[in-house]
């Protein structure tokens, strides 16, 4: 499953790049490539952008093959799918304080300070605009109910804290 998953984040990347339009993977896969090496298997994509780029992605993603496949209670995302791939896209705004967040039904979600930078990091020859390191572990260190979620995380932090840091490239 990574070497496919791999292939649909070049894919995204050589896409969304190409189009101008601006996205941050994060999630276990921006730990791998801060890491510089697959760590563990992963479920899905997790990438993040302008919710006001939405509908030219949508537009986009289906000219490209993907299928949207929302999940019946998403709230700030949603998801995609290139055959086995699962792309989950979070949605970004920024508030009048400057400050980015995750616009909810209910609320906002905060991103941590300085998330969004122009990190770009390459793992076996695929590169991607990934979150900041620091803004990462950040995610990684918030308390999780879900049990393997939770465990999950606690595998990512202990990876970034043996990595603390990689090669920016422009």
């Amino acid at each position: 499953m990574s070497e496919a998953q791999l292939g649909a984040l070049a894919r995204l990347h050589e896409l969304l790049v190409r189009q101008g339009i601006e996205y941050w993977l994060f999630g276990g896969w921006a730990v791998d490539f801060h890491a510089g090496a697959v760590t563990r298997p992963h479920d899905d994509l997790d990438i993040a952008v302008w919710l006001k780029d939405h509908d030219r992605i949508a537009e986009l993603f289906a000219a490209d093959g993907w299928k949207h496949a929302p999940e019946i209670d998403e709230d700030g995302y949603t998801g995609y799918e290139l055959g086995a791939v699962r792309l989950e896209l979070a949605f970004l705004a920024r508030g009048e304080d400057g400050r980015v967040h995750t616009p909810l039904r209910e609320g906002r979600a905060a991103w941590p300070d300085e998330a969004f930078e122009d990190d770009v990091a390459e793992l076996q020859g695929v590169r991607a605009k990934v979150i900041s390191l620091r803004a990462l572990k950040a995610d990684k260190s918030e308390t999780c109910d879900d049990p393997l979620v939770a465990e999950k995380d606690r595998a990512d932090l202990a990876t970034l804290y043996r990595r603390p840091s990689f090669p920016r490239q422009a």
